[in-house]
């Protein structure tokens, strides 16, 4: 038996992957669904790094998960880069979140992705994603703005 997907986290703020898991996947024709797209809801621009979330997925109230997710991107680093992300959203004139996935399925390495919401109205934009034709040029930009997040978690 071999493996034919991998379900690895990956997002603007964690490219770790790019680096062997990707390419590995292209040359074996392994399926890569990436989970955390939006990493936690920070992609969303609903956060501030001067927030002490009560809900959500960086809440106290979720005890060692809430502790995991702001251990993973709740960091000057992480909120820096979203800051750029979001004034290229504004520019762009879409929604960060859309964006956001639309970069992920930009990837040939990748097959589909992950999402997931506690409100109906938080899907719209990443669903709109599949249909979006991200420029070249946008996804350059993109890219260029988060390259240090190809080390992953190293920042830490």
């Amino acid at each position: 038996m071999r493996f034919v997907s991998a379900q690895p986290r990956y997002n603007l703020l964690f490219r770790e992957i790019e680096r062997e898991l990707l390419p590995l996947a292209q040359e074996e024709g392994l399926a890569v669904i990436p989970f955390n797209p939006l990493a936690g809801g920070l992609l969303t621009g609903r956060y501030r790094r001067d927030d002490d979330p009560d809900t959500g997925r960086f809440s106290a109230e979720l005890g060692q998960f809430g502790a995991m997710y702001r251990a993973r991107y709740w960091r000057e680093r992480e909120f820096a880069t979203l800051e750029q992300l979001m004034a290229v959203a504004r520019v762009s004139g879409e929604p960060l979140p859309k964006l956001s996935i639309a970069w992920i399925l930009a990837n040939s390495a990748i097959t589909s992705v992950i999402l997931g919401a506690s409100r109906s109205e938080q899907i719209k934009d990443t669903l709109a994603a599949a249909d979006y034709n991200l420029a070249p040029e946008l996804k350059a930009r993109l890219d260029d703005l988060t390259t240090e997040h190809r080390r992953g978690d190293a920042g830490r």
